[in-house]
């Protein structure tokens, strides 16, 4: 995890990432902490745990930025290749293991991908 310090603030965002099966979004962590840090602080912490390869993040519907733990990812090589599933119902936003095939494009180097799936989750299907 590099040389990040092991503040208080970071404990904290870990612990609810670790805790979490799902994505959180920076605006739910604010909301969620407001009481503990600032956004400064918390936005600070989630741009130092994704550069070292903690986390990663993509945007989702209206824009909002989302992050999630990594899987084998380190500070200089993100593996984390791979679509992101929004609920249209209940808002939940999860990774998916699906592969979705970036296609190449001539004199171009593709270095970033994001793919987003809105519709509805297995909970919010039947309803």
């Amino acid at each position: 995890m590099g040389i990040i310090r092991k503040t208080k603030a970071v404990e904290v965002l870990l612990n609810t990432f670790n805790n979490s099966k799902e994505a959180i979004s920076a605006k739910q962590l604010i909301s969620q902490l407001n009481k503990t840090f600032n956004k400064t602080t918390i936005y600070r912490v989630l741009d130092k745990l994704e550069d070292d390869g903690v986390l990663h993040s993509f945007l989702g519907k209206e824009g909002l930025k989302w992050y999630a733990k990594c899987k084998d990812c380190s500070a200089t090589v993100h593996k984390d290749v791979h679509p992101h599933f929004q609920c249209l119902s209940c808002g939940r936003v999860d990774c998916l293991s699906v592969t979705v095939a970036v296609p190449k494009i001539e004199n171009r180097k593709v270095e970033v991908s994001q793919v987003l799936i809105q519709g509805k989750c297995e909970k919010c299907f039947d309803e």
